[in-house]
């Protein structure tokens, strides 16, 4: 099991109490969507379903709907419903399309998830056969910015100009929205607090407990700071 998954596996239960920024994400991604229906929909790296709740109080309806995701405890938590069905895998598994209950899907979502991605090209290349239309949230590596100048260590995802170059190649028509996110906190250890319980260090100990110490002492902010990249994309 991957840092990834084990991460959010272990504070899968936490989640929705540290997922603020999460959250706004996906409401932003499903408003962007064009029409009011769709027949057959994947959600890629579901989490806790706030793409599906987002659709449900957007009014959009569809007939079917898969919830994919490598963590069996959020998908514990996710909605259920007579329409949804609920796969358990990683999408960085070169067989994980065997996994899906079909081929092809009118309409592919992801929000907060393809930065995770350990081969941009293969996911990206497997996505794009999925589905003729993706609607895509992802994390940048502006995300945490100063914190990382401020540890001197790299961010574990990848640049907005990375992620654009990938998705071009994969598609025919795309539009991209850089979007900046704030979150403010009362104090460090707050804002350490949520770093780890919301799943968004990967699990990664980049640092030992004396350097986190010395971290929470010169970091300059009392604000994280968060840049998402908005896609859709079409194929002909």
């Amino acid at each position: 099991m991957s840092n990834v998954i084990k991460e959010f596996s272990r504070f899968a239960h936490q989640y929705n109490e540290h997922n603020m920024i999460q959250a706004q994400v996906a409401k932003t991604l499903i408003s962007k969507l064009p029409l009011k229906r769709y027949n057959i929909i994947l959600d890629l790296g579901c989490g806790s379903g706030e793409v599906f709740k987002n659709l449900q109080k957007q009014h959009i309806l569809f007939d079917s709907f898969t919830a994919f995701d490598s963590s069996q405890s959020m998908l514990d938590i996710h909605p259920e419903a007579k329409e949804t069905t609920q796969i358990c895998a990683n999408f960085n598994d070169r067989s994980f399309l065997k996994t899906l209950p079909r081929e092809h899907y009118d309409l592919l979502l992801s929000s907060s998830a393809l930065q995770w991605s350990q081969d941009l090209d293969f996911t990206l290349n497997t996505i794009s056969s999925l589905s003729k239309t993706a609607y895509l949230a992802i994390f940048t590596s502006g995300t945490f910015k100063t914190l990382h100048q401020t540890a001197k260590i790299m961010s574990p995802i990848y640049c907005a100009e990375e992620l654009q170059k990938s998705i071009l190649q994969h598609y025919d028509a795309v539009t991209f929205e850089l979007h900046t996110y704030t979150l403010h906190f009362d104090s460090i250890r707050d804002m350490f607090s949520y770093i780890k319980k919301s799943g968004v260090s990967s699990g990664e100990k980049r640092l030992s407990y004396k350097q986190t110490k010395e971290l929470m002492k010169m970091y300059p902010l009392d604000h994280l700071e968060f840049e998402v990249l908005f896609v859709e994309a079409k194929n002909r």
